[in-house]
């Protein structure tokens, strides 16, 4: 079974409930970091990043990362190495991001998409595959040298 992991602070809360629900109905495995209550003033980082760390450590296969708006949530998982997070809010860069850039962590705003087409972002999402054509290959390489530069 596919192991998705889903993070979402006070701004996504909500949205994350419903979606874990569709997500498991769909046959995949949901592993929730959080947050497991409503918190007004709880932080992004806080869930985001470990969740994150466990889709670079290949605990599970992708992550949704929810936060208000989704920017913030995005900017927190980009800061994991190995992990390529977008705010996606339309289907071609669901799956584009995959296919191209083997974007593993998707990033949604709570309090901006509404569930039903967060919904079809996920499936979207969870169906695509990374093309692996040479030319994404050369691109995902000098991702990775950033990372590596970056952390000096």
């Amino acid at each position: 079974m596919i192991r998705i992991g889903v993070a979402a602070d006070h701004g996504g809360f909500e949205l994350k409930g419903q979606l874990s629900e569709s997500i498991k109905a769909a046959g995949y495995e949901v592993v929730d970091f959080g947050a497991y209550e409503l918190a007004a003033g709880d932080d992004y980082p806080d869930l985001v990043v470990p969740m994150a760390r466990a889709v670079a450590g290949g605990e599970v296969s992708r992550g949704l990362a929810i936060c208000g708006s989704g920017v913030g949530a995005c900017i927190a998982a980009n800061k994991i190495a190995g992990v390529r997070a977008a705010l996606i809010t339309d289907p071609y860069s669901a799956h584009q991001g995959v296919e191209d850039d083997d974007m593993n962590v998707m990033c949604l705003g709570g309090r901006v998409t509404g569930p039903a087409l967060a919904w079809d972002l996920i499936q979207i999402f969870l169906k695509a595959n990374f093309k692996g054509e040479e030319r994404f290959k050369r691109r995902l390489v000098k991702v990775t040298d950033l990372e590596c530069a970056r952390s000096v």
